[in-house]
């Protein structure tokens, strides 16, 4: 069996992989992850005493504890998920994005093109370096503008799509001029079971769940592409397993929804799964002073991996959405684990002083 290095494999899209890959038996994994605010070590606790898995607490930005971990469990495959990723967050701390989506990047390719030369012939042509990225380095469309394509111009708008961008960009000057086995995907945005309790969906759940108000930025009319997050580690094993080295896929899920129409769907299903009398979870529904830069439109075109690799999302966003409701309802005590004094700081600091604006069907 492979042996594959995942970085932040604790976090929302690794742990998902990781998990995914154990039960495929897709490869023995070694997991290095930093652990940071967004990170449970409960996520993972099934597989603690798993012979075919192993938990390595670290920074992808420390050389010398990549260069053991490599020499040490000689991976067959690196898969780097490892990155700051909420927009908000890049917003107010810019700083540990640059660090981790940029210079962590860097030192993560040095030690792994290191390690790559010395293998042998064979286990150099073997190797591949899948670097996760995101649909929000190509900025953003118009209501009509075509589908984001992998041959979109970048044109990132925030300091994190900034950072994911110029991490991509190392990633592919990696492989044209040093030959290393590179590959790149961008996703659209992911949501499912495991997702730390700022992004949008599980942020709404979870308000809804304790009667807070479900904050809507601007209007509500932002449009996004959903990718149900076990349909996105499907798409990757078969972009490591059978692409070319230095290609890039994007990788949707072909559900464009408003952020309106998101938090409508959430409380209309928890009407049903969870009624209260005399009450429903759409009046909790507030809108707030929008986002800085907020970009308006995310679609992806994802018609290259369909023709090449033959994927296909399996969930449409009801089902997917209905899962991921579930998932939250039946684990509490991960909630409970995850909505720690850190996490309560951040939302009073992003929440609390968002001036409350009136509804846009008020406004008309």
């Amino acid at each position: 069996m492979q042996t594959f290095l995942v970085t932040g494999g604790i976090g929302f899209i690794g742990s998902n992989f990781i998990l995914k890959a154990s039960k495929e038996r897709w490869a023995n994994i070694i997991n290095l992850d930093k652990l940071t605010y967004a990170s449970n070590p409960q996520t993972l606790i099934q597989l603690q005493d798993s012979p075919g898995y192993h938990f390595v607490r670290g920074d992808i930005g420390d050389a010398e504890l990549l260069s053991h971990l490599l020499k040490q469990y000689q991976p067959d495959a690196i898969i780097n998920f490892a990155a700051e990723s909420h927009v908000d967050r890049s917003i107010v701390s810019p700083q540990d994005f640059i660090q981790t989506n940029v210079v962590g990047t860097f030192q993560l390719l040095e030690a792994s093109r290191a390690y790559w030369e010395k293998l042998s012939p064979q286990k150099r042509e073997q190797f591949r370096f899948l670097h996760v990225s995101t649909d929000e380095v190509y900025g953003s469309l118009g209501p009509t503008d075509p589908a984001f394509r992998e041959d979109t111009p970048y044109a990132p708008n925030s300091p994190y799509a900034a950072s994911k961008a110029g991490s991509d960009h190392l990633v592919r000057a990696y492989y044209h001029t040093y030959g290393f086995p590179t590959l790149i995907t961008n996703c659209s945005n992911n949501y499912g079971p495991r997702q730390f309790p700022e992004k949008l969906i599980p942020l709404i759940i979870l308000n809804a769940l304790h009667s807070k108000p479900l904050p809507i930025y601007g209007d509500g009319q932002n449009i996004r592409d959903w990718l149900y997050v076990v349909d996105h580690c499907q798409a990757l094993y078969l972009v490591l397993q059978h692409s070319q080295i230095g290609e890039s896929y994007n990788i949707g899920g072909n559900n464009e929804q408003t952020n309106l129409t998101v938090v409508e769907k959430i409380c209309a299903i928890l009407d049903e799964l969870v009624p209260k009398p005399n009450f429903n979870y759409s009046s909790l529904m507030t809108f707030v002073k929008d986002r800085p830069g907020h970009d308006r439109r995310y679609a992806i075109d994802c018609s290259k991996i369909s023709r090449e690799l033959g994927f296909e999302p399996k969930e449409d966003f009801n089902s997917g959405l209905l899962k991921t409701i579930q998932w939250y309802l039946s684990h509490p005590t991960w909630v409970e684990q995850v909505q720690s004094g850190a996490y309560q700081t951040w939302i009073k600091q992003n929440y609390q002083d968002r001036i409350k604006v009136p509804s846009p069907r008020a406004r008309s």
